[in-house]
């Protein structure tokens, strides 16, 4: 199911890709907050392709229509889901995308916005997990790089396996509805946002309540 945008400054494409949305605490809320906003064309793509059975051109035409391009997932193993895989692999074609003739999405903008359960401390060379979020997502980054994608920091929120509980979700909330709005109006720092670990620290509390 999709809803889509209605005329903006920039446009936004939400691409959502959760294969266990009645267990979604945290990515529900952000898809659903997206839903209503009016520059977002919200995509849920296992609702829309239960089967994996994409159809290439209408996602083409949706990457063409846009201004920016979000990729909205829970980290699965280090790693997207695997519609969202299927997806780039299907759809971001040779002499489309990338290639001789490729260059359908040169200068658009695209980032994550990206849950993970474990702790920020686990994401770090000596953590856990031995890298950061950054670095666990950078084939995605390359992706960008190819298609010639402005890349920009990944919208994360750690621990969200408790983040209910620890009543984070709200605020996490608020920061993502001030992000789209800010990408809608196209104000964004691209150079800032660019250089973040985490663009939930684009925003300062003061901004966050302006």
């Amino acid at each position: 199911m999709s809803t889509e945008a209605s005329s903006s400054s920039c446009r936004i494409l939400l691409l959502f890709a959760h294969p266990s949305q009645a267990r979604s605490e945290v990515n529900s809320v952000l898809f659903n907050a997206a839903k209503q906003h009016k520059a977002v064309t919200a995509v849920d793509l296992y609702a829309e392709y239960p089967d994996f059975n994409i159809s290439i051109e209408r996602e083409q035409q949706r990457l063409l229509e846009h201004d920016v391009i979000i990729f909205q997932f829970p980290i699965y193993w280090y790693s997207t889901p695997a519609l969202l895989k299927e997806w780039q692999d299907l759809v971001l074609e040779y002499g489309f995308a990338y290639g001789k003739g490729g260059d359908a999405l040169k200068g658009k903008q695209f980032m994550c916005a990206v849950t993970a359960g474990g702790r920020e401390e686990a994401y770090q060379t000596d953590g856990f997990n031995h890298f950061t979020l950054r670095q666990l997502l950078q084939p995605l980054e390359q992706m960008a790089s190819i298609t010639q994608l402005t890349y920009l920091a990944p919208f994360a929120l750690f621990g969200s396996r408790t983040a209910k509980e620890e009543h984070r979700i709200t605020r996490h909330s608020a920061l993502w509805t001030k992000l789209l709005d800010t990408l809608a109006q196209d104000e964004l720092d691209i150079s800032k946002a660019r250089q973040l670990e985490n663009l939930t620290r684009y925003f300062d509390e003061q901004d966050l309540h302006q």
